[in-house]
C-alpha cells in the first residue's frame, strides 16, 4: 500500500514553473512558454502520482471521472493550454505559417504572457485544492446490488429527461431544468456503455436511441462543446472495457470534431438563427460546409485564436483591472449570495446576467449597445476580485470543493459508479468548465441541494440500501 499522505515540499513544486515564468516575465516568449509547458508539467506529476498517491481502490481507467483526472484535464487543460494559438497569433502566424513582414505587437505578447502566468498559477494552486483533500479510503454506508446498476442508470436516464422538463415550465424553479437534464444525459450515457458489455439487446437499444437523441440536440443546439462532450464522456465510459477500440475511434473522432465543429457551427448559426431555415436543413447545410470546407478556412484559425481560448478576454480584464477599475474584494461573493436565492422566493431579484455584463461593460470588453453575452471566466473573476492573491485562494478553494463533493457522492451512492461517475458528473457538470463567480455558486449549491434528495430519495425505496 503506497503512502497516501501529501508532502508539502512536493506541492510546491507545482508552483515553481509559476514562480520561474515570473522571474523572467522581462522575456514575454520565454515566459510565456514556461508557464504554457508548466501546465503540462503540472499535469504529469499529479496524474503520475508522483506529488500525492492516486486512489488505489480502482484502476485508472475505472477512475477517469474524479476530479484529479477528467475535472483536472478539462477545466485546467481549456484554460491554461488552449492559449498556445493565440500566442502563435501574436508572434504573426496564421494557419500555422508565419506571415512575412510581420510587426509583432509587443504589448500584445507582454499581456499574453502575463494572462499565461495567471492560468499556470491558477492551475497549480487549483491541483493543490484537489490533492489536499483527495481521500477515498472512507467506506460507504450505502450499497446497491451490482445486478440492479444497469437497470437503475437506465431509470435515471427515463426519469430524470421529463422531470427537467417539467421544471422547465416552473416559474423561478428553470435551473433545475439544466442540472437533471445534464443527469439524464450522463445516465443515458453511462447506461449505453454498461449494457453493451453486459450484452443486453433491450437495454442497449434503449440507451442508444436516448444517446441518438441527446447528440441530434447536442448537434441542433449551436453550441460546439455539447457535441464533444457527447463523443467524449461515451469514449471515457467505455475505455474500461474496450481500451484498444476506444484509443482507435475515439481520439480521432474528437481531433476531427475540433477540425470540423468552427465551420458547422458558424454556418449552422448562420442560417438556424436567422430564422431562415428550418434546424433539420441548417444542420445538413451546416455538415455540407464542414465536410468541404477548405482546410486553410479563416474560420477555424479564428475559432482557435479567440475562442477555443478565453485569453483575449481574460487580457481585457487585467488592462482596466486595476488601471481603471478597483479590485472587486468580496462584491462578487455577495452577488453569487444573493443569486442562490430562487426567483420564486424573491421574484424582483436583480437579473444574475446582468450582474455579470455590469463589469464586461465596465472593463470595455464589449459595448453596454451591443448584443452580447461574455460572461467572464471563473479565473477572471478570481483576479478581479484581487489580482493574484485572489487567483490563488479561489482556484485552490475550486479544487478543494470540487474534490470534497465527488467523495461525498461516492459515501452517499454507495462508491465509484452511482457516486462519482453519475452523480457528480451528471449535477456538477459545470465545474468542467468554471463560469463567472454568480454562475457557478448558485448551481454547485443547488446541485448539492439536489445530491441530498436524490439521495434520500434512493433510500426511502430501498435502492440504496445501509452497509
Amino acid at each position: 500500500m503506497k503512502n497516501n499522505k501529501l508532502a508539502l515540499e512536493r506541492i510546491i513544486v507545482l508552483f515553481i514553473p509559476w514562480a520561474f515564468a515570473s522571474l523572467l516575465k522581462s522575456d514575454y516568449e520565454l515566459s510565456y512558454m514556461i508557464a504554457w509547458l508548466g501546465s503540462f508539467l503540472i499535469f504529469a506529476l499529479t496524474l503520475t502520482g508522483w506529488i500525492k498517491p492516486l486512489p488505489e481502490d480502482r484502476g485508472i481507467a475505472e477512475q477517469l471521472m474524479r476530479p484529479i483526472f477528467l475535472v483536472q484535464i478539462i477545466f485546467a487543460g481549456y484554460m491554461a493550454c488552449t492559449s498556445i494559438f493565440y500566442f502563435m497569433d501574436a508572434l504573426g502566424y496564421q494557419n500555422f505559417e508565419q506571415l512575412g513582414q510581420t510587426i509583432v505587437d509587443r504589448e500584445r505578447l507582454q499581456s499574453t504572457a502575463t494572462c499565461q502566468r495567471y492560468y499556470c498559477l491558477g492551475h497549480a494552486a487549483f491541483v493543490s485544492g484537489i490533492l489536499v483533500f483527495m481521500d477515498y479510503s472512507v467506506k460507504s454506508k450505502y450499497y446497491i446490488e451490482k445486478h440492479k446498476l444497469a437497470n437503475l442508470l437506465m431509470m435515471f436516464a427515463v426519469i430524470s429527461f421529463p422531470v427537467s422538463v417539467v421544471f422547465l415550465t416552473l416559474p423561478g424553479l428553470s435551473q433545475f431544468y439544466y442540472q437533471l437534464n445534464s443527469l439524464s444525459f450522463i445516465s443515458g450515457t453511462l447506461a449505453l456503455a454498461f449494457a453493451i458489455p453486459l450484452k443486453k439487446p433491450a437495454n442497449t437499444l434503449i440507451c442508444l436511441a436516448f444517446y441518438s437523441f441527446n447528440f441530434y440536440q447536442a448537434l441542433i443546439s449551436g453550441f460546439k462543446e455539447p457535441i464533444i462532450l457527447s463523443v467524449l464522456i461515451l469514449g471515457i465510459f467505455l475505455y474500461p472495457n474496450y481500451k484498444r477500440l476506444v484509443a482507435a475511434t475515439f481520439i480521432p473522432l474528437l481531433l476531427l470534431l475540433f477540425t470540423l465543429l468552427p465551420t458547422y457551427n458558424r454556418i449552422f448559426r448562420q442560417n438556424a438563427w436567422s430564422g431562415d431555415t428550418s434546424a433539420d436543413e441548417a444542420t445538413q447545410l451546416a455538415i455540407d460546409a464542414a465536410l468541404n470546407s477548405d482546410e486553410n478556412d479563416d474560420s477555424n484559425w479564428g475559432f482557435l485564436v479567440y475562442r477555443l481560448s478565453e485569453i483575449d478576454m481574460f487580457i481585457k480584464f487585467t488592462q482596466s483591472t486595476p488601471k481603471s477599475v478597483d479590485y472587486y474584494g468580496l462584491t462578487l461573493l455577495k452577488q453569487s449570495g444573493a443569486a442562490i436565492i430562487p426567483r420564486l422566493f424573491w421574484p424582483s431579484k436583480p437579473n444574475t446576467e446582468d450582474l455579470v455584463m455590469e463589469r464586461v461593460y465596465d472593463a470595455g470588453v464589449v459595448y453596454r449597445a451591443s448584443n452580447v453575452s461574455a460572461k467572464p471566466a471563473f479565473i477572471v473573476d478570481a483576479y478581479l476580485s484581487g489580482g493574484t492573491l485572489g487567483i490563488f485562494l479561489s482556484m485552490f478553494l475550486y479544487g478543494a470543493v470540487a474534490q470534497l463533493i465527488s467523495m461525498k457522492a461516492e459515501r452517499l451512492f454507495g462508491g465509484y459508479v452511482l457516486g462519482t461517475a453519475l452523480v457528480f458528473t451528471g449535477l456538477f457538470q459545470i465545474m468542467w468548465r468554471g463560469l463567472s463567480f454568480e454562475f457557478l455558486i448558485n448551481t454547485v449549491f443547488w446541485s448539492y441541494i439536489t445530491m441530498l434528495i436524490i439521495h434520500k430519495i434512493l433510500t426511502a425505496l430501498k435502492i440504496l440500501k445501509q452497509v
